[in-house]
Parts: C-alpha cells; sequence; structure tokens
C-alpha cells in the first residue's frame, strides 16, 4: 500500500521544489502530483519541458520521497468536439510527462457534462480509443474517478464505464468526500466500496457535509435552488462520512493500492490539518 498526500494546499502559494520538501516534512514518502499552474494546469496542455522534468526527479530523490501517481484534469469527455480533442492533445503529452518522471500511473476524472450525459460517454469512449495505444506504449495503468459534476457521479456506473473497456491496467478512484454524490445523498460508504471492489486501486481521504440533508441548513444557496454543485474536503471527523465502515469495508476487501491524503481545506493550516489527519488515516488502516 502507498500512502500519498496531495499537495493541492500548497499550489497557490509554494513553489514546486518547496511543496515537495514540505510534504516529506509532513511525514509522506509518496506525492499525488494535482494539477498545478506551473505544470500541469486544469483543462490546459501542460507547460512542462524536459528541464523541468529533470529539476523535479531531483528534488524527489534529494527529499527522499516518490510520485505516486500524476493527476490531470481534462475536458476529454466534452461533447464539444474541438474541446475533446484539445483535451486528447493535452493527455497525450501528459502521459509522456508522466512517463518521462518515471511513474507508472496517471488518474483521473471522468468530466463531460452532466447535462449531457449520453453524448458525454461517447466522447468518452472516443477518447479512450485515441489514447489506449499511448498508455500502451508508454506502460502507464490509468485510474479514473467519478467526480461531482461529471457526466457519472456514481461510483457503482463509473466501476460498470471501467469495467467496459476489459483493461487490465484500467480502474477505479473513489473518494470519501464524494461519497454523498456517488449515491444520491445516501453515503453508504460500504456499499460502494464493496461495488466497486474488483476495479478499486486508489482511495481519496477527506470528509464532507451531506450536500442532500434534510436536517438544518448545511448550505445557504442564493438563489435558493440555484443548480450548483457543493462538497468539502475537509479533515476526517468535520463532516459526516462514516469513516469506521469506510475503513472496515476497505478491510474487507484486502485494499492494497494508493491511499492519499486528499484534505483541501486548511492551506493556512497545513501542520495542524496533517497532525489531525495523517494518524486517523493510519489508525483507519492499521499501519
Amino acid at each position: 500500500m502507498k500512502l500519498a498526500y496531495d499537495p493541492s494546499m500548497f499550489r497557490d502559494n509554494t513553489s514546486f521544489h518547496d511543496m515537495i520538501e514540505k510534504t516529506a516534512r509532513l511525514g509522506y514518502k509518496y506525492i499525488e502530483l494535482s494539477p498545478r499552474s506551473d505544470f500541469i494546469w486544469f483543462y490546459q496542455y501542460p507547460k512542462v519541458n524536459s528541464e523541468m522534468i529533470k529539476n523535479v526527479k531531483k528534488w524527489l530523490s534529494d527529499a527522499g520521497v516518490e510520485l505516486s501517481s500524476v493527476l490531470p484534469v481534462q475536458q476529454w469527455s466534452s461533447p464539444d468536439e474541438q474541446e475533446r480533442q484539445a483535451a486528447v492533445r493535452n493527455m497525450r503529452r501528459t502521459i509522456e510527462i508522466t512517463s518521462e518522471l518515471g511513474v507508472d500511473t496517471l488518474n483521473t476524472e471522468f468530466s463531460g457534462d452532466k447535462q449531457n450525459p449520453v453524448a458525454s460517454e461517447g466522447q468518452w469512449y472516443k477518447s479512450m480509443e485515441e489514447l489506449i495505444p499511448d498508455f500502451e506504449k508508454n506502460h502507464i495503468k490509468l485510474e479514473i474517478q467519478a467526480h461531482p459534476n461529471d457526466f457519472i457521479e456514481s461510483s457503482n456506473e463509473a466501476a460498470k464505464l471501467i469495467r467496459s473497456l476489459d483493461k487490465d491496467w484500467v480502474s477505479q478512484v473513489w473518494c470519501s468526500a464524494h461519497a454523498f454524490y456517488s449515491d444520491g445523498g445516501i453515503g453508504d460508504v460500504t456499499k460502494q466500496i464493496h461495488d466497486s471492489a474488483d476495479v478499486l486501486t486508489h482511495i481519496l481521504i477527506a470528509d464532507t457535509l451531506n450536500f442532500k440533508s434534510n436536517f438544518g441548513l448545511r448550505y445557504i444557496i442564493n438563489p435558493p435552488g440555484a443548480p450548483v454543485t457543493i462538497h468539502q474536503h475537509l479533515n476526517p471527523g468535520e463532516g459526516e462520512v462514516d469513516f469506521p465502515a469506510m475503513y472496515k469495508a476497505l478491510k474487507d476487501i484486502n485494499f492494497d493500492g494508493i491511499v492519499t491524503n486528499n484534505v483541501f481545506a486548511w492551506p493556512d493550516k497545513v501542520d495542524w490539518s496533517n497532525e489531525k489527519t495523517l494518524p486517523s488515516i493510519k489508525k483507519g488502516l492499521g499501519l
């Protein structure tokens, strides 16, 4: 099992080099390289050259840490064909960069248009057909999650799409902070994990409130009923995710993939957040 840190709380105020060193000091051996504007940013072509890749590999080595995976987010399922083609081009370059970094795993999201899921699904299959040779040529494994506001939000439905590709190097990411979107507000983490057990290789850990709760004003939206997508990435225990049930389910399926601290909520209190989250993850996993 690889216990990794998503350094998103460092991305807006910390250089790449300092991000690596600070993550190492937090007590992690692995970093999940999430989007950064100075490397691979959301929906854009990677702003990376060979010198930067060389520097990153040296900084990682000097700090004694490794990349568990590279995380791009691209509109590869967009019903807009021009946007989809650009996303495929961006993803193709990201696959090359992942290989050049010596990393064997790329994890991403389905993206697409929630209001047009059928067309988005078709575009995703089209993008996969174009990118499969690139993944296989570079020996890169692909992990995908159903993210809130993607064309598919259900973890169970995401598992079906992944199985349909019938590729042993394509698997699923499951995020606890998205648990209530995964099943329409129920948050049954046990069922979600068991339903995806055969394709599940990566767990993202953070807490959230149930966006569908009927108890009080969890959220105040103006104007009321506006079509927005809301969730948090809190320290475990600050929201309503059933973490004891989650850890039991992971034990039940003998999970042995990547587990990432996915808390984003406290960029002004990173050390404090990690002091709460890292021990809870280790305890839950029995590490």
